[in-house]
């Protein structure tokens, strides 16, 4: 062979491998660009994952009232921050880096379900420990309200009682009279007033001696009374009496009499007889003076 043959040859095989070498470098660099890409699309899926789980402590921890679980939930919301950040300087080629960081994010993933069960436990104990309190609440108001409606019936009942027990006067009369102890035809001639009741039978009331009290009261509403301290009490206040009278109840029907002997000026008009017992007043007639 020539040494022009030899020299085509050459080159042609020169040609052929720089070639070769060419596109070998060039499918090279073109795997590279891909796994790039590829590396790059991990870190920013990466990126996204962290931030997710960044924003889900701060959700998870909008529905617990434990301290102690908020504050674990704080520490680990701290260290995915902190991986967001290192894995944000990290370049998208450094594969080594992006691995690890894969890896952490899966050791983050089991952690954060292990909480989330856990926040699930007690959240399903709390409702029940609710439902618990409604429950107690429920039947504590049903309690009181029974409570209640026992103390009102007894209030009634104590009431029914006492005025089962109260003394009432009837036939209630009241006679004028005039010096000559006759009936006074008019005022003028009145100089005792005879009153005269019945305090009826009552079974239920207390034997033993009572104190009544009787008010004559004129035309313009003042009193008959002897002294100003002559008062009684009646319904948290006191009043003035004409005529106090001391018996000795049985519980039988008893008549009572007394008497006004009158020393003050009398006039024409209606006059009214009020009777009162133990604080209660048990009887009232009217009558008119001429």
């Amino acid at each position: 062979m020539s040494k022009k043959s030899l020299l085509i040859a050459a080159v042609t095989i020169l040609v052929i491998a720089i070639i070769g070498v060419t596109y070998l470098l060039f499918t090279e660099k073109q795997a590279n660009r891909e796994l790039v890409q590829e590396f790059q699309l991990d870190k920013e899926d990466l990126e996204n994952e962290y931030t997710r789980f960044a924003q889900q402590y701060d959700e998870l921890k909008m529905t617990i009232s434990n301290d102690s679980l908020s504050h674990l939930l704080e520490q680990e919301q701290l260290k995915t921050q902190r991986l967001l950040e290192e894995l944000r300087t990290v370049k998208s080629s450094n594969a080594t880096e992006i691995r690890r960081l894969k890896k952490e994010l899966a050791t983050l993933r089991k952690v954060m379900i292990g909480y989330i069960n856990q926040i699930d436990s007690l959240n399903k104990l709390t409702e029940r420990q609710k439902q618990v309190i409604a429950d107690v609440t429920e039947k504590y108001n049903k309690a009181s309200q029974q409570i209640s409606n026992l103390s009102e019936e007894k209030k009634n009942l104590d009431k029914k009682v006492t005025l089962a027990a109260q003394l009432d006067a009837t036939n209630i009369r009241i006679d004028p009279r005039n010096k000559r102890g006759k009936v006074a035809k008019k005022v003028k001639d009145v100089v005792k007033l005879a009153i005269s009741f019945t305090v009826v039978k009552n079974i239920t009331a207390e034997n033993g001696e009572r104190t009544l009290y009787i008010r004559i009261t004129k035309p313009d509403n003042d009193v008959l009374t002897k002294s100003a301290s002559n008062t009684f009490p009646y319904e948290n206040r006191t009043l003035a009496y004409s005529i106090k009278k001391y018996i000795e109840y049985t519980g039988e029907e008893q008549n009572v009499n007394v008497f006004w002997d009158v020393e003050e000026f009398l006039y024409a008009g209606n006059y009214r007889v009020d009777i009162f017992e133990g604080g209660n007043l048990i009887g009232s007639q009217s009558f008119i003076l001429n």
